[in-house]
């Protein structure tokens, strides 16, 4: 690395730095006030306190590393504008692209660190904070994922109906279990009562520990029972799994990419309109992390100024700009969550329209053209 991209480097992450532990730092000062009142009437703990934190940095992570990457290339290049630093460095023979190259990396870097993020313990962070926020209202000793009792779930593709009294998340074993399997005609064939149903995921069969299985005609009368009481049964061929067993609860803001392709592998029969949320969080978890460049692309152009009266438009346009980006986001969102819009157009949509604006803001500052105007002026 040359020095002068070492300077360039140095002057950017430092603001950059500075603004996203700030973020962060006003983000969990905002939560800890508006839960130390739960906190304080459970006698909650400073180490449950600390762990309930930790599960939601990853989101967090993810949220403010975009506006801490733009707001960081807005001040060290307006900066280096206004001392003519960027002029300087113009004259040398360094391109535009060239001295904004550092910048480029580092939002390639983020975006990697936000996907990675991204793929997986972010999603969880909000269901999992809420289900340790109830746990400590609830002056519960553990904290952990929750259970659910009295859980309903209908397999569509084998016409099975599960009904569990008691399960836990992440969790193999279920507590209670009336399962009724029925023919094409909905006719009841079979039913399987057991007091706890375990599965296991090497040879992918379930245990049905001390119940029994009872089988009926097409006239609904009894045909035979196979008591298991005080044994236990192994069921093979079943496709569902405790996770599928619980996907249909689960809500695709706090699936991860994997979860995602489960639920849409396993309830690929489900109309249309009850599977566009998931699949457009499928391309969401992929375009999100990629903000972290567009808007290093989008506002470092705007950065650079040559007039020192430039600048505050050039800050104030960019910042326009990123608004935009972020409310487009969410709206594209809506709309693909309500299947008015295909998935792959929701989530991707946005980020091409705003590189597309930025890669154009590139070129009319590469070219020493006049920038567009966006309200607030550029000279």
């Amino acid at each position: 690395m040359k020095l002068l991209d070492r300077y360039i480097l140095r002057a950017f992450l430092e603001p950059f730095f500075i603004c996203f532990a700030g973020f962060i730092a006003i983000w969990l000062v905002f939560d800890l006030m508006g839960n130390l009142r739960d906190f304080l009437d459970a006698s909650t703990s400073l180490k449950q306190i600390a762990r309930f934190y930790a599960t939601q940095i990853p989101d967090v992570i993810v949220i403010s590393l975009p506006v801490a990457l733009l707001l960081g290339s807005l001040f060290s290049l307006s900066r280096m504008s206004r001392s003519n630093e960027i002029i300087s460095m113009l004259t040398a023979g360094r391109s535009v692209v060239r001295l904004l190259m550092p910048y480029f990396v580092v939002g390639l870097l983020a975006s990697i660190l936000s996907f990675g993020l991204n793929y997986e313990w972010a999603p969880h962070s909000a269901a999992i904070k809420k289900a340790l926020l109830e746990q400590i209202t609830k002056s519960k000793k553990r904290l952990d994922r929750g259970s659910v009792d009295g859980y309903l779930f209908r397999d569509r593709i084998n016409d099975r109906t599960w009904y569990v009294r008691h399960l836990r998340e992440n969790s193999l074993e279920m507590i209670g279990v009336h399962i009724t399997q029925q023919d094409e005609n909905s006719d009841i064939t079979r039913k399987w009562y057991a007091r706890l149903a375990v599965y296991q995921e090497k040879t992918k069969t379930w245990l049905l520990q001390r119940g029994m299985c009872v089988d009926f005609n097409t006239a609904g009368d009894i045909e035979k029972v196979d008591d298991f009481s005080t044994d236990a049964r192994t069921i093979t061929g079943w496709t569902e799994t405790p996770w599928r067993i619980l996907s249909s609860r689960l809500e695709p803001q706090n699936l991860s990419i994997p979860e995602l392709h489960d639920y849409l592998k396993f309830n690929g029969d489900l109309p249309a309109g009850q599977l566009a949320a998931f699949k457009t969080y499928v391309h969401h978890r992929w375009a999100l992390p990629l903000q972290c460049l567009i808007v290093l692309i989008m506002g470092a152009p705007l950065a650079i100024v040559f007039s020192r009266r430039g600048v505050v438009g050039g800050i104030a346009s960019a910042v326009l700009l990123n608004s935009a980006m972020m409310l487009s986001t969410s709206l594209f969102l809506a709309l693909g969550k309500g299947n008015r819009v295909s998935a792959a157009a929701a989530a991707w949509l946005p980020n091409a329209i705003f590189l597309f604006i930025g890669l154009t803001l590139l070129y009319f500052r590469s070219t020493n053209r006049d920038l567009p105007k966006f309200g607030f002026g550029q000279k």
